[in-house]
């Protein structure tokens, strides 16, 4: 089977990786940045030189991504795509994918409902698994397994953050995904479920301070991460809230407040700038993940009903860190090998329904959570479930 890996960043170029080591897998990796290409095939050259290749070729293309006419004449070529394009341009290179007839996983996380297109992915005869890295991802695949399990779901809550093991002043943060997408999260408002019905608050807001054992004291605060979750899980109470170490809330809301991440141009000197560009060029070489730099992913998610007259808690804990041998960090360790375990179940005929899937239906499907838990377990990251009677 063919498979091409779209964007070869923090985990595009893990994702190929562990791919182009299964033997039945011949994979290509798609980017305009011929630096992160380059790293992509010296990693591939070490791994050769550990005796874990395949002895096939990884083979690296060179592609603006930007252009959907070429993104469906480029995945023509291949059995299935994984798209893991920044979030602003998530939507229309799946709309690509599915135009050219492709299966696909997608990690792109973008904003536009994905439901659009359905007809679309139907017509073609295709399956594609949105959001399928591990929040979301995992957590919906966790939510929509328990939910399958129980008469009725009252209770949903999730928390997730991925952090530097390191704290530095003055963000004390890096950015284990696109940093855009991660100032997409302190804009957006949160909406969640509350008494069964939509509440909508300002990003960052309701802060509470948290105990993870291992890790320390960190600060949760709501933001926009139901996604499909809020149309397709019938619950009473329903929130996402993100981690981050304590202290980070207040210096993210005094930039948004002071205008830092706003779109719309100002007048400087004679010349018209978006203040986000200039945020974007000082923040981010500050958050920027250096290779090497070990990292940290946490995550909680809880899920209560009733079954049979009785009530129940499913919870799972996650807390995964950065594999030194490899030098693969932690949340492309749990973001990549989510998605890349959702294309051998796609490959192994394991999950065939067509049209597009959000990772709650996947959870629905007997035998999925299984081979996800079990794939992911292969690659020690590792889900640790509790299931408690109230």
């Amino acid at each position: 089977m063919k498979i091409i890996v779209l964007g070869a960043g923090l985990v595009g170029g893990p994702m190929a990786l562990d791919l182009a080591k299964d033997s039945k897998f011949d994979v290509a990796i798609a980017d305009i940045n011929p630096a992160n290409l380059l790293a992509v095939e010296q990693r591939w050259k070490s791994l050769s030189v550990k005796g874990v290749q395949t002895g096939k070729p990884l083979q690296t293309i060179r592609q603006d991504l930007s252009d959907p006419a070429q993104v469906t004449k480029l995945v023509s070529d291949f059995d299935m795509a994984v798209n893991a394009v920044p979030g602003f341009m998530g939507f229309r290179t799946l709309n690509a994918i599915l135009e050219a007839g492709r299966n696909a996983v997608d990690i792109a996380f973008f904003i536009e409902d994905p439901f659009e297109l359905d007809d679309l992915a139907k017509r073609k005869g295709v399956t594609a698994i949105m959001d399928m890295g591990v929040a979301p991802g995992m957590c919906n695949v966790l939510i929509g397994y328990a939910d399958s399990l129980l008469d009725e779901t009252e209770e949903v809550l999730y928390m997730v953050g991925g952090l530097p093991v390191v704290r530095e002043w003055p963000y004390e943060y890096k950015a284990v995904f696109s940093p855009v997408d991660v100032i997409e999260e302190y804009t957006r408002p949160a909406r969640f479920i509350e008494n069964g019905r939509m509440v909508v608050k300002p990003a960052l807001s309701d802060p509470e301070l948290l105990d993870f054992p291992g890790i320390g004291t960190l600060e949760a605060f709501n933001t926009d991460g139901l996604r499909s979750l809020a149309r397709t899980v019938k619950c009473r109470n329903m929130k996402e809230k993100t981690l981050r170490y304590p202290g980070h809330i207040e210096k993210m809301r005094m930039l948004r407040e002071t205008g830092f991440f706003s779109l719309e141009e100002i007048e400087i000197k004679g010349a018209m700038i978006r203040p986000m560009d200039l945020t974007a060029r000082l923040l981010f070489p500050k958050w920027k993940l250096n290779e090497g730099e070990a990292d940290i992913t946490v995550m909680k998610v809880v899920v209560e009903g009733t079954m049979e007259g009785r009530r129940v808690r499913y919870s799972w804990d996650l807390i995964d860190r950065y594999d030194e041998p490899t030098g693969i960090h932690s949340m492309a360790r749990t973001t990549g090998y989510t998605a890349t375990t959702a294309v051998r179940m796609i490959a192994d005929g394991i999950y065939t329904r067509k049209g597009i899937s959000v990772p709650e239906f996947v959870g629905q499907q007997p035998g999925c959570v299984d081979y996800l838990l079990k794939g992911l377990g292969e690659k020690n990251v590792h889900y640790h479930q509790k299931t408690t009677y109230i």
